[in-house]
């Protein structure tokens, strides 16, 4: 029987190993860590965020920064109904949430990972833990593999390491280009006087952009004790990775937390002082935001909380618009998303081939995951690109001819 080694335990090899014939091949996971599938313990909040209920692949791949050209055709043979299907077959129930991500029904990761243990279990794939791959040399038809637990021999390799910079190394001394990885789904660093003080405060749907970069995002966002987070924030350093680590992660943001226009904004203004002129600014409920962030607002504009609306200036009022609508923050640092973390660069995507996730370079050789340049914003998405890869790799040697 034909040896397949698949080098990583995460996602994508998991994913692989459970959909590949074992009449067919001897299968064999390396995994240096002590666990597998530690991503997906930790997804979601523990919960595991498997997948997003986007059903069609072209509106599937505007969620991917890098990879979104190359994954069309991948998900137009295995997209998020498909893993919803598979993890059916196999009696785990999935919820799909308001926002449509999808999780298992028990809320918990470790459904996920024991079906996969059970499908590599059923399949009699050998799973060796704490076994470092060193190396891996081409020899004829085969490959050998240099590890802390010895030499292994391979037909065909399925090499789904993540991104670490080791596994990429071993990688590129085969032959292959490696993009320049950074950081994508990140928080950012900010201090000012509107943020401080008010960790936890969160908006239903705010507009981030970066003049610099003539981009914007919008989506939920929330304060924190450094600065700023949520989905809104996150999607636009995935987007912008690259130019923001050119930047070195000092740059200028402008905030729209209200999501309103100025005009719009100073109309709500207007009618609000008409129907309530007495009323104190202080106590004025005016846009859709915590009391707490609008004293900030007007603390920072230097408004007296004790002033009738009706008394207050044009000034002033374009004083706390321009704090709401346009409010410019200054980025001094990033910090890592810890759930979701995720990078961008890794094996060049020219190099692959998408029909089967064969290298082009190497034979019996395929590559998935995230060592590949591919990488998604926050909701399910880098989980089913592992997914459709994986399976993807298991039709194609399941139809080999051997």
């Amino acid at each position: 029987m034909k040896q397949i080694i698949i080098i990583g335990g995460g996602a994508a090899g998991f994913f692989c190993a459970s959909n590949l014939n074992e009449k067919k091949y001897n299968i064999t996971i390396l995994e240096q860590n002590s666990d597998v599938l530690q991503k997906v313990k930790i997804s979601g909040g523990g919960r595991c965020n498997v997948t997003h209920a986007c059903f069609d692949p072209r509106e599937l791949v505007q969620f991917y920064p890098r990879g979104n050209k190359e994954l069309l055709s991948v998900f137009t043979k295995f997209q998020p109904g498909d893993t919803m299907e598979w993890f059916d077959q196999r009696h785990v129930p999935l919820k799909i949430e308001n926002d449509n991500r999808t999780f298992p029904e028990s809320n918990s990761s470790q459904t996920i990972i024991n079906t996969f243990l059970n499908e590599v279990q059923n399949k009699k794939v050998e799973v060796k833990t704490k076994c470092s791959v060193k190396e891996i040399e081409k020899q004829d038809e085969k490959y050998l593999v240099k590890t802390s637990l010895g030499d292994f021999e391979a037909d065909y390799i399925v090499y789904t390491t993540g991104s670490s910079p080791k596994s990429l190394k071993i990688i590129e001394n085969l032959g292959h280009k490696i993009i320049d990885l950074v950081p994508s789904l990140f928080t950012f660093n900010i201090k000012d006087e509107l943020l401080h003080d008010i960790p936890g405060t969160s908006f239903e749907n705010a507009e981030i952009s970066i003049p610099a970069l003539k981009t914007e995002e919008s989506g939920p966002l929330l304060i924190t004790h450094w600065g700023l987070s949520g989905p809104a924030i996150l999607k636009i350093s995935a987007w912008e990775a690259i130019s923001l680590a050119q930047s070195k992660y000092q740059f200028e943001i402008e905030v729209n937390f209200i999501s309103k226009s100025m005009d719009e904004a100073e109309e709500s203004f207007q009618n609000f002082r008409q129907s309530n002129p007495k009323k104190t600014i202080g106590q004025a409920k005016i846009f859709d935001i915590t009391n707490r962030f609008w004293q900030k607002i007007l603390s920072v504009s230097k408004i007296d909380l004790n002033k009738q609306i009706s008394n207050i200036s044009a000034k002033e009022m374009q004083k706390i618009l321009d704090n709401l609508c346009r409010k410019k923050l200054k980025v001094t640092g990033k910090s890592t998303f810890k759930d979701e973390f995720v990078t961008a660069g890794g094996v060049d995507l020219k190099e692959i081939n998408f029909k089967n996730m064969s290298s082009k370079l190497l034979p019996n050789f395929h590559i998935a995951g995230e060592v590949l340049n591919i990488d998604a914003v926050t909701g399910g998405f880098n989980f089913q690109a592992c997914w459709s890869e994986g399976w993807l790799i298991a039709q194609h040697l399941n139809n080999l001819k051997i």
